[in-house]
């Protein structure tokens, strides 16, 4: 069963972080195979949620872009380079391949070779010269070992084609001679007296018990094949080691982990048509070519707490969404099929997940519980948010008793560790729960910090509106606020772009509109503040 990641958006905030937790368990088990995941590091509320319930953070998730293991690419193609030439030829027919990669005995990739390289050995190489093995030789030749002294092989070949006397008399043999001869018993002798390196036989004819007895003696290698000798000669060059003609220079390869957008570029930029595929210790996993791009094997994730594609994870269009279950308007996302995407009007994920629970017949945990119930409490302001529903109470209610907490001394405590801006930047605070909001040609960032001590945020608010300007104009923002909601008071200091100015004054309706400006009951960022300034920054 293929895996499925679950996560939320990025920036995450603690629904974003415990509903891909909760909603996994949930998948598993109703029989898929999920992971959550975070899109980003956890901030110091959900860092106190996940150690109050003994929960594992989940693994961060960089992106979703496809990959070349994503790609039905051929594998088990390595080839040692101590096997043959011929070997080679007969491997690649078999593989329907022109190409295959060439690896040393730890599979790590030293080369490629080619069918254009055999032909180009086979019409342009030195015939006299080999350099391999006994073995190779033999299977190369169809051959039958009848004596064997040498594992390696190495010499310059000759044929016996003269008359035995002119021969014994001309041709000079010595350890590094390589004689392909037939029934010629004088030359044999001749040349096991002079102790060459190898004989081969051909026609298989018999070697005389006397020149066996001899070569036994003065340790001369012999192999005997039913080929004749021009066939012989033909084919011999072939039993050559592959790692004689294989190409090690200038190769171009690719990791398993590579972007397949990385190889397109270079593949439709190259004359090449393969390419090997390696592991990150460099070991050969196979060949990949440009047509393996459209057989791809996307990877499979659910969205929750978001459907922005700029809220979400990176390569999310190269991704095949399967499900998306929030409670945020209905944004930029879109799929090439039909998919479940659950939304209710809620004020939290994990309300929506109370009920698939529920629907589901599947019993919620004590942790998890306690995931919901943090959940509930952080996205609602302990249900003061405009945004709360009678869903969002009864879910709170019965999951904390689920999690054997008080939800309201619970949620003060977690509010309070989250609230905390000791040690933090400003632009750490900025984007402690930032989400971004493209539409149409417009681009607008909206910050969120909660806090029990408002004066933390105000004394510096030269310093915040310096920095929000400058990332502002940096990263061509029409619009972009930090909003810090006092917890006490139940309302929102809002800080922006000094561009920005009549687009906030005119989302609140406020003429002389300041840095710093309070918003009572402005604490809902799905409700009072996203629509306000989006619709706002539309009419400009």
């Amino acid at each position: 069963m293929d895996n499925i990641y679950i996560f939320g958006h990025k920036k995450p905030d603690t629904d974003a972080v415990t509903a891909p937790i909760i909603l996994s368990y949930l998948k598993n088990k109703l029989g898929f195979n999920t992971e959550p995941r975070v899109l980003g590091s956890i901030n110091t509320e959900t860092k106190f949620v996940l150690d109050y319930f003994k929960v594992d953070t989940p693994k961060e998730l960089k992106d979703v872009k496809l990959q070349i293991k994503d790609l039905k690419y051929q594998k088990d193609l390595n080839f040692n380079e101590y096997d043959s030439i011929y070997n080679a030829y007969i491997f690649m027919n078999n593989n329907k391949v022109s190409m295959i990669p060439v690896v040393d005995n730890k599979s790590k990739l030293i080369g490629i070779a080619s069918m254009k390289d055999i032909a180009k050995n086979a019409l342009n190489e030195d015939f006299n010269e080999l350099k391999t093995s006994y073995t190779n030789i033999m299977h190369t030749l169809n051959g039958e070992s009848l004596t064997k002294f040498d594992t390696e092989i190495k010499g310059n070949t000759l044929v016996a084609s003269y008359q035995h006397q002119t021969f014994i008399d001309t041709i000079n043999l010595d350890e590094n001679s390589i004689l392909i001869i037939g029934n010629r018993n004088k030359i044999i002798e001749y040349a096991i007296e002079k102790k060459v390196k190898l004989i081969v036989l051909t026609g298989n004819h018999e070697l005389k018990d006397e020149h066996l007895q001899l070569a036994l003696k003065n340790k001369v290698n012999i192999i005997r094949t039913k080929y004749d000798t021009f066939k012989t000669v033909r084919f011999i060059n072939f039993s050559n080691y592959i790692k004689n003609i294989t190409l090690t220079e200038n190769i171009i390869s690719f990791k398993e982990d590579d972007f397949v957008t990385e190889f397109t570029d270079v593949a439709s930029k190259t004359k090449f048509s393969n390419f090997p595929v390696t592991d990150n210790e460099g070991k050969s996993l196979g060949l990949l070519k440009l047509a393996n791009v459209a057989d791809q094997k996307k990877k499979k994730v659910i969205l929750v707490d978001h459907n922005e594609i700029s809220q979400s994870v990176d390569g999310i269009n190269e991704a095949e969404v399967v499900e998306v279950i929030d409670h945020h308007n209905i944004g930029s996302l879109g799929t090439s099929l039909p998919i479940n995407f659950r939304t209710m009007p809620v004020g939290c994920t994990s309300t929506i997940l109370y009920t698939l629970y529920k629907e589901n017949n599947v019993k919620i945990p004590k942790n998890i519980a306690g995931l919901m119930t943090s959940a509930i409490c952080s996205d609602t302001l302990l249900l003061k948010s405009p945004t709360t529903t009678d869903l969002d109470k009864r879910a709170l209610e019965e999951v904390s008793k689920i999690a054997g907490v008080d939800w309201y001394e619970y949620g003060l405590e977690m509010l309070k560790a989250g609230s905390s801006l000791k040690g933090k930047t400003k632009e750490e605070i900025l984007y402690t729960d930032f989400k971004n909001f493209e539409f149409d040609d417009k681009k607008m960032g909206i910050g969120q910090i909660s806090t029990f001590d408002i004066n933390e945020i105000k004394k510096d608010s030269d310093e915040y509106v310096s920095m929000i300007n400058k990332i502002a104009t940096n990263n061509d923002y029409d619009l972009l606020a930090l909003f810090a909601t006092d917890i006490l008071s139940n309302g929102s200091y809002v800080f922006f772009n000094d561009s920005a100015k009549e687009i906030v004054a005119e989302g609140y309706k406020v003429e002389d509109i300041y840095q710093g400006y309070y918003l009572d009951g402005c604490v809902s960022r799905k409700k009072q503040m996203v629509p306000n300034l989006m619709e706002t920054l539309k009419k400009h």
